[in-house]
C-alpha cells in the first residue's frame, strides 16, 4: 500500500487501483431533516468493502451498505434502509468519498442522519485531505458505458448517460425552477477531479415559500441559514417570517423583512451554485452504484428520486457488462477440437464448438469461429448470411453437452439428449467473421443424469442469444473399434 502525499487525491481518482482513507476521522453536528445530534465517523476499510454505514447508537451496531437497490425515500434527500435500519441524507458524505476518489470506507453514525453541517460536501472533503488516502492491491470497479442510457420520470426530470470520449466521468446539468431570481442554470464538470475544487463547497438550497411546507411534512428540522442558501421571490414581513420561525422552533429566522433574493449573510460561492449543488448530488447519488464512471451524464432539471432511479439503470448495466465472458486468443485452451470430438459424437457439418477455453464447477465457456465456408450459408440466406438461431442453440447445447459429458468415465459412450428449451431470445445477427463465446451456467444440480443449464452467446460485448435448457445424458453409445 502506498499512501498519497498530494493535496487533493487528483491521482486516486484517475487510478486504476482501489483507494481508503489513510486514517479515520470524525465530525459532529446535526441532522438537516431529523434535527438529531449525531457524531459520524469515517473508517478506512479494506479492498471490496465499498462504503458501509453502521448505526452505533442501535443494538448490535446493525450495517446499512451504500446501495441504490436500498433507497426507500428521496423527498429532499436520499435515504438508506436496511432491515428497518435507516440512514438519511447519504449524499453530501457519499459526494465527498467519491469525488475524492475513495473507494472503500466505514462509516459510523451515532444516530440517523449525517449531519448536515454547512450544507455541501467540503467539511467531508477537508477532513479527507487532512487524513490522505491509501492506494490498495484490488482493481477499481468500473462501468464504461458503451450505449446510451435515458431515463424520463414524466414530470420534466431527463438523464441521459453517453459513452465517455476520453475515458472521464463527465457530467452537465441544467436547473430551471421558473423563478425570477434563480432562472435557468447550468453547471458542468469535466472529470473527476475538479469536485473538490469547483463542485464540493456548493450548498444545498431551499425557496423560503417552500419552508413551511416542509416543516409540516416533518423535514429540514435542523435547518437553518448556516447549512442551506435560503432563496425569496418576493417580500416577506415580520408577522410571516415569525410564523415561520414558530413553525420550526425557533426564536426567529435571522431574516431581514422586505428582503428578496439570497436571505444568508453570506455571499454565493459561485453564481451557479444552485446548479453546481444539484451536481453535487448527482455525484453522491450515483455513488450508490459500486462502481467509478467512465461516462458523461447530461441531466435536466435533476432531483433525488430521478438520481437514484438512474443509479439503478446503470447499476443493472454493469452487472450485465459483468456477465459478458472475457477471452484471451493466446489462451491455451481447456480442449482443443480434437479433444471435443473424443468427448462429443458430432462430426461435419453438424460440429458447431472449436475449443473450450475453461471450464468450472458450475459452468463452462466454449467458443465457435463463424467463417463464410459454413455450409449452412448457402441458404441462409444468399447475399445476406445470418448464422440460424436454431444452430446457435445447438451450439449453444453442444457445449453444455461437453460440461456434462467431461465429469462422467468414459464419456465416449454417453449422448446428451434435448428434453426442454425455454426463454429463447435472439439479440444479434450473428454473421460470418464472428467470433462467439457460449457462457453456461448450472441453474441446479445434475440429477439422475438430468442437465439443466442457462445459456448465454456473445460476439464481443453484445449478447447475441440466450435460453435455458434441459437436457439428459444416457449411457447408450457403442465405443469405437477404429485404432487411433
Amino acid at each position: 500500500m502506498s499512501t498519497s502525499n498530494t493535496a487533493f487525491p487528483l491521482a486516486s481518482i484517475r487510478s486504476d487501483k482501489q483507494h481508503t482513507l489513510g486514517s479515520s476521522f470524525t465530525l459532529d453536528g446535526i441532522g438537516l431533516h431529523t434535527g438529531e445530534a449525531c457524531t459520524l465517523t469515517v473508517h478506512p476499510a479494506d479492498p471490496g468493502h465499498g462504503y458501509v454505514f453502521q448505526r452505533t447508537d442501535l443494538t448490535d451496531a446493525p450495517k446499512v451498505p451504500a446501495d441504490c437497490d436500498l433507497v426507500v425515500e428521496t423527498r429532499r434527500g436520499t435515504t438508506l434502509e436496511k432491515g428497518g435500519v435507516r440512514i438519511y441524507t447519504t449524499e453530501h458524505l457519499l459526494a465527498a468519498l467519491y469525488g475524492c476518489g475513495i473507494d472503500n470506507a466505514l462509516i459510523e453514525l451515532s444516530g440517523p442522519e449525517v449531519p448536515i453541517l454547512d450544507g455541501s460536501s467540503w467539511p467531508f472533503v477537508a477532513h479527507i485531505e487532512q487524513v490522505g488516502v491509501v492506494e490498495l492491491e484490488a482493481d477499481r470497479k468500473f462501468l464504461e458505458l458503451t450505449e446510451t442510457l435515458t431515463h424520463h420520470d414524466g414530470e420534466g426530470v431527463e438523464m441521459l448517460a453517453v459513452p465517455p470520449v476520453d475515458q472521464e466521468f463527465r457530467i452537465t446539468v441544467m436547473v430551471d425552477y421558473h423563478s425570477p431570481i434563480l432562472g435557468t442554470q447550468h453547471a458542468s464538470m469535466y472529470h473527476l477531479g475538479q469536485f473538490v475544487p469547483d463542485i464540493s463547497r456548493c450548498r444545498t438550497f431551499v425557496f423560503l415559500k417552500e419552508v413551511k411546507s416542509l416543516l409540516e411534512q416533518g423535514l429540514i428540522k435542523g435547518g437553518d441559514l448556516d447549512n442551506a442558501i435560503v432563496l425569496a421571490e418576493r417580500t416577506y414581513d415580520a408577522a410571516e417570517l415569525q410564523s415561520i420561525a414558530d413553525l420550526a422552533g425557533k426564536e426567529e429566522l435571522r431574516v431581514e423583512p422586505g428582503k428578496i433574493g439570497v436571505l444568508n449573510n453570506t455571499a454565493l460561492q459561485f453564481e451557479n451554485e444552485p446548479a453546481r449543488h444539484k451536481l453535487l448530488d448527482i455525484v453522491g447519488d450515483l455513488a450508490l452504484t459500486g462502481c467509478f464512471i467512465k461516462g458523461h451524464i447530461l441531466a435536466a432539471r435533476p432531483g433525488h428520486a430521478g438520481n437514484v432511479a438512474f443509479a439503478r439503470q446503470l447499476k443493472r448495466l454493469r452487472e450485465a457488462q459483468n456477465d459478458i465472458p472475457q477471452y484471451d486468443p493466446t489462451e491455451a485452451p481447456l480442449f482443443d477440437i480434437l479433444d471435443i470430438e473424443r468427448l462429443l459424437p458430432h462430426r461435419y457439418p453438424f460440429l458447431l464448438v472449436d475449443k473450450i477455453i475453461r471450464r468450472w464447477d458450475t459452468g463452462i465457456l466454449g467458443l465457435k469461429n463463424v467463417t463464410m465456408n459454413e455450409p449452412f450459408f448457402q441458404g441462409h440466406f444468399p447475399n445476406n448470411p445470418v448464422m440460424p438461431g436454431v444452430l446457435q442453440i445447438e451450439a449453444m447445447a453442444q457445449v453444455g453437452g461437453i460440461f456434462a459429458l467431461s465429469g462422467v468415465e468414459n464419456p465416449e459412450q454417453w449422448s446428451t439428449y434435448f428434453m426442454k428449451i425455454d426463454n429463447v431470445r435472439f439479440k444479434q445477427k450473428v454473421i460470418p467473421g464472428d467470433t462467439v463465446l457460449f457462457q453456461l451456467q448450472l441453474a441446479s444440480p445434475i440429477r439422475r443424469g438430468l442437465v439443466h443449464m442457462t445459456g448465454k452467446a456473445f460476439v464481443g460485448s453484445k449478447l447475441v442469444s440466450q435460453a435455458e435448457m434441459l437436457a439428459q445424458i444416457i449411457q447408450d453409445r457403442i465405443p469405437s473399434t477404429e485404432s487411433a
